[in-house]
Parts: C-alpha cells; sequence; structure tokens
C-alpha cells in the first residue's frame, strides 16, 4: 500500500453548485473532456453524487481494498473504485452503503459490480456502478489508496470533483474548478436565451445557424 497527501479540498457547496448545472453541462463547459464510461451508472437513475474523489484499486473479486478507503475517506468523499471492469462481483452491499452514510460520504464510483440494488436505494448512498451481481468477493490483497487512477476512460487524482446524475459520470480536475463552474453559468445563460428563442417558433437549425455552416462547408443545403 502507498498514500500521498491530498490537496486542498474542494468545498461541499461548490461540488453541489457543479452537480446543479448537471453532468453534460459540466462536461461541454470543460471543452467536453472528463467524461466516464457510459456503462457506469447509477443503481437508480433518481441517484446524483458530487464531492471530491478518494481513490483505491481492488484486485478483482477482492474488495479488502475498498473496506480501507471506507475508513479512510472523510465526509464529502466519493470512493472512486477501479475494479479493473469485474462486474461478475458483488464488492459493495447494502451493509458498507449504510457504514458509507453514517461516514457522511457522498457516494461511490466504480467499473465493478455490486449488489443489494435495492436497499441500497432504501439506504439512499449514491452508488454509480458498471454492473450489479449476488456474486460476493474476499478479502486478501491491499491495492493502491490515495493515488491517481484511470476508472471509465478518465483519469482521477484524490481530491478532483466528481459530478454524477442520470446522464452520467465527469470528473473535473481540482485546479479547474472555479474556471469550470463559471464556464457552466455562461453556458447555462446561453442555452436560457436559446430557449427562449426555441420558445417563440424559431429552431437550432436558425439560431445556431446551421446552414451558413455548410456553406462554408461548401455542402449546399436544401433547408
Amino acid at each position: 500500500m502507498s498514500t500521498a497527501p491530498l490537496p486542498p479540498r474542494i468545498s461541499p457547496e461548490t461540488c453541489q453548485a457543479l452537480l446543479a448545472y448537471g453532468s453534460a453541462t459540466v462536461f461541454e463547459a470543460q471543452g467536453r473532456r472528463g467524461a466516464f464510461a457510459s456503462g457506469i451508472k447509477p443503481v437508480d437513475e433518481a441517484m446524483t453524487v458530487a464531492g471530491t474523489a478518494f481513490t483505491c484499486e481492488c484486485p478483482p473479486n477482492d474488495n479488502l481494498t475498498l473496506h480501507a478507503a471506507l475508513k479512510m475517506a472523510k465526509p464529502g468523499d466519493v470512493l472512486v473504485c477501479d475494479a479493473h471492469g469485474c462486474t461478475e462481483q458483488g464488492m459493495f452491499g447494502d451493509v458498507m452503503s449504510s457504514c458509507a452514510v453514517g461516514a457522511k460520504l457522498a457516494g461511490l464510483v466504480t467499473d465493478g459490480g455490486v449488489r443489494d440494488s435495492a436497499t441500497i436505494c432504501e439506504v439512499g448512498f449514491p452508488v454509480f456502478a458498471g454492473g450489479i451481481c449476488i456474486k460476493g468477493t474476499i478479502k486478501e490483497t491491499l491495492g493502491s489508496l490515495n493515488e491517481p487512477i484511470v476508472l471509465g476512460g478518465v483519469l482521477v487524482r484524490p481530491g478532483d470533483v466528481i459530478i454524477g446524475d442520470a446522464d452520467g459520470l465527469v470528473v473535473v480536475p481540482f485546479e479547474t474548478v472555479d474556471a469550470v463552474l463559471a464556464a457552466c453559468k455562461v453556458r447555462a445563460q446561453k442555452e436560457a436565451a436559446a430557449k427562449q428563442r426555441f420558445a417563440s417558433g424559431e429552431t437550432p437549425w436558425d439560431v445556431y445557424k446551421l446552414g451558413e455552416l455548410l456553406t462554408r462547408k461548401g455542402q449546399a443545403s436544401a433547408v
């Protein structure tokens, strides 16, 4: 096991402010970067997650490291667990969810499998996972804790911000959180103005000048 110091923590209020814009807007606002693979989904579509990443890596079919992360993580942290894509395991369930709620953690994101999905929903702990499987795991090998990992195709470092909802998951590097939040505000304002024009009868073809785009590409338009 190796550990590294955490960066300065991003406040829960800032994390929630990003979540309020939604994962898709956050993704677009930071230059279409940071989206996790779409196969990692919430156990329930109503679940949302927003918090700072506490990373860990578990060998397939072994959740010992996840238990260590559960003990070490701080309130507001999201457990981000690299399970090497092993979905044929139930590495996290309602018992661990109850513990996470008691520790005031913000959620779990993993490419592995979880179980007890219905009772996880009852407990109310946000879980985003690669799959659901009843098979239990062993507790033999301690993997890395609090180190950068690649999960769902994106780099996640301790302290980065994780935002998730029914549309998907996105990671925001801790250094750029303020800039991304400002960009989300600008994007949301532009979308609100566009929606007003659409409500009055205009279409995206006109508002976004898509015909002119085709002309610049040298393509004729019949629209």
